[in-house]
């Protein structure tokens, strides 16, 4: 199930979106930019989160620090891998994770 999460930047509040419980990402649901503040609630508790980086609408934001090889969970699935170290509130796109799925089938 689906949960909007508020982001509090000042007095403007912006949203992130965590489309399962299981996930390690939010999405961002508009533009979110370097130091916005935001409140994301997950399945062990509430997390307060600082955007390191400018995050464009619709892509994702760490909720947690990763590792290399570290799986991203998004929709509840495995969507890729981290390919370097990600810090909790960092920009999560293809410039710092990969997907195996497709080398798997030959692509």
């Amino acid at each position: 199930m689906a949960v909007e999460q508020h982001v509090v930047a000042g007095s403007m509040q912006k949203r992130v979106l965590v489309i399962d419980v299981k996930d390690n990402v939010a999405v961002a649901l508009e533009d979110i930019k370097k130091g916005d503040h935001f409140r994301v609630e997950t399945a062990e508790g509430a997390l307060e989160i600082t955007a390191l980086v400018d995050i464009p609408f619709g892509h994702k934001v760490a909720l947690k620090s990763f590792v290399r090889d570290e799986p991203v969970l998004k929709y509840g699935e495995e969507i890729g891998k981290a390919a370097e170290s990600i810090e909790i509130g960092d920009w999560v796109h293809n410039h710092n994770m990969y997907c195996e799925r497709g080398f798997k089938y030959g692509r």
